[in-house]
């Protein structure tokens, strides 16, 4: 009897063991806790379900993947439930646990926050100033020349205002003035605070972030171009203020280059702050892709003064008098290309 006794004991120790390795081995080979983000490591089908009866596609090597749940179904290795309802392996073999896309960390880094207007939200327009708030005022005052600097017309405009309505006669527009002039108090802030909300979630990949740029320079097409703007799509920009905010959706913060100080006197050439940016990878024109910025020298000079970006198959969307428009990549108003800054890697 003792040895049979004995014998079953080893049985139930073996089974044990061999189960605790099985388990460690599952911990080992495969996500048994949420990863929250993946990345493919290579190739690997995804299912409909837990179980692998049916096949959907595949998610291919760079992918990322935003997982909401791990789940084991019995007789399976554990699966990963995907935020679209489909399922892939869980094996490290095939994915990786990662913080989501991003740029290598010598370039702009994405954001994955909603990025905050940098700079004074509501400051005073004063001469040399552009942007729309001048140029909301200088329409209003018929100073307007086709040029929204805030020039001495305007100063002397605003000031005898002043005078008129009993304000303090600066010749400076503060929020006082702007709204005796008939503006919308909150319209105050609101034109310098706008940053374009993030198009692109951390689980998307590169592709998804250069489209969330351009999806937002497509929404202010057909407006006009004003120097020094860079606000809201129902207003016309510049073009490096159209770029400022496509590169916000996309995630990208190229503070203390801003959409704020771009409307103050000297940043109205913002294209040649971004281009002399060490944060882009300047790469040949050859090798330009959809969603890089294409930059261009003044004729003559080697003096940057245009950005614009790139859509593939020779054309860019862009801000060039009159309006922000589609066009060919080079032309017979701008041609001579400095060259080509890459966003995302």
């Amino acid at each position: 009897m003792k040895k049979h006794w004995l014998a079953t004991l080893l049985i139930i120790a073996s089974l044990t063991s061999v189960g605790t390795t099985a388990s460690a081995q599952t911990k080992a080979q495969y996500y048994t806790a949420n990863p929250g983000i993946i990345k493919v490591k290579k190739t690997v089908t995804y299912y409909k379900d837990a179980a692998k009866k049916h096949k959907a596609a595949k998610f291919h090597k760079g992918d990322f993947v935003k997982i909401s749940k791990v789940v084991v179904v019995e007789g399976h290795n554990p699966m990963l439930k995907t935020n679209k309802g489909i399922y892939v392996s869980a094996n490290k073999a095939y994915v990786a646990k990662t913080k989501g896309y991003q740029n290598p960390k010598k370039y702009y880094q994405v954001n994955y926050n909603q990025i905050k207007p940098y700079g004074k939200v509501g400051y005073t327009v004063k001469r040399g100033y552009e942007g729309i708030k001048t140029w909301k005022i200088m329409r209003r005052l018929h100073t307007a020349n086709g040029y929204n600097k805030y020039n001495s017309a305007t100063y002397y405009a605003v000031k005898n205002f002043q005078h008129k309505h009993h304000l303090k006669a600066t010749g400076n527009v503060n929020e006082k003035t702007w709204v005796k002039l008939g503006f919308s108090k909150s319209s105050w802030k609101s034109i310098d605070s706008y940053v374009a909300p993030l198009g692109a979630h951390a689980w998307n990949g590169r592709s998804a972030h250069i489209e969330a740029m351009i999806k937002q320079a497509y929404k202010y097409k057909g407006n006009p171009y004003l120097v020094g703007s860079s606000s809201k799509p129902n207003y016309g920009t510049d073009c490096s203020g159209l770029v400022m905010q496509a590169l916000y959706a996309g995630g990208i913060n190229t503070k203390p280059i801003s959409s704020i100080h771009h409307a103050y006197p000297g940043n109205e050439w913002n294209s040649r702050n971004l281009w002399a940016s060490k944060k882009f990878q300047h790469v040949a024109y050859r090798h330009k892709k959809r969603g890089d910025l294409v930059f261009y020298y003044q004729p003559g000079t080697r003096t940057i003064w245009h950005v614009a970006i790139y859509l593939g198959k020779g054309k860019v969307i862009e801000s060039w008098p009159p309006r922000i428009m589609v066009q060919p990549i080079k032309n017979g108003q701008r041609s001579d290309v400095a060259g080509i800054a890459r966003v995302f890697h």
